[in-house]
């Protein structure tokens, strides 16, 4: 079983990090296309049958620019930091009615020392997060059965941003309060890097992505979405 990300991947993203100049890249693109787009491009490609298993309406796109493959350059154009290039590979196969990375999604992110698997919903827009506090609010319940999964939480735990202040039109003394203010409604489920570099790294992000299907088809029946 041949493997898709090998040590020269990380390698390369370690240069990456020391090197971060359009210079530098520019030299090094063509390990850059064997080392980190090509095994992608592939890793994406072999996914696409396993995740329609999971659900049909989430997409495996095996294209360089506009795909699953999420770009290596940054958008500094309002960013404080003006390194030009992220220094990992990120892979989001996003719902079919998403048209960029506040979709919802299931995500595989490689980075040395840094490597997870992530499910949900990244910085939603307003109506998308109304709809889903609306949700938890009117239904703790069947929240707290997504995110209590035996298999969710031998693997994940939620991470994201939250507000200070509870949101406008929810009591604050809501015993979900908590999860109420949260602006980010994403699962993190780490992997060390050894297990992103060998040949049955596919089986495992299968394995990840099965673990969060009920709190996946929670996130999407509160937007709406077909699962």
């Amino acid at each position: 079983m041949a493997r898709y990300f090998t040590e020269d991947t990380l390698a390369f993203l370690h240069s990456l990090a020391r090197n971060n100049r359009r210079d530098w890249f520019d030299a090094n693109k063509p390990r850059y296309e064997a080392m980190v787009r090509t095994p992608a491009l592939q890793f994406i490609a072999d996914m696409a049958d396993e995740l329609v298993l999971i659900s049909p309406h989430f997409l495996a796109q095996p294209r360089k620019v506009g795909g699953s493959l999420m770009r290596v350059h940054r958008d500094v154009r309002f960013a404080k930091d003006k390194r030009p290039y992220k220094t990992n590979i990120g892979i989001q196969f996003r719902h079919e009615q998403g048209k960029d990375v506040h979709a919802p999604g299931f995500y595989v992110h490689i980075e040395p020392g840094e490597c997870f698997v992530g499910v949900g919903i990244w910085r939603p827009d307003p109506k998308a997060l109304g709809k889903i506090r609306d949700v938890i609010a009117e239904h703790p319940a069947k929240w707290r059965a997504a995110t209590s999964a035996k298999a969710f939480n031998k693997h994940y735990a939620l991470r994201g941003e939250s507000l200070s202040r509870p949101p406008r039109g929810y009591a604050k003394d809501h015993p979900l309060i908590d999860d109420l203010k949260r602006k980010d409604f994403i699962a993190i489920a780490p992997m060390d890097d050894v297990h992103m570099l060998d040949a049955r790294v596919k089986t495992r992000v299968v394995d990840r992505f099965k673990a969060a299907d009920d709190y996946m088809q929670f996130l999407c029946a509160a937007l709406a979405l077909r699962y």
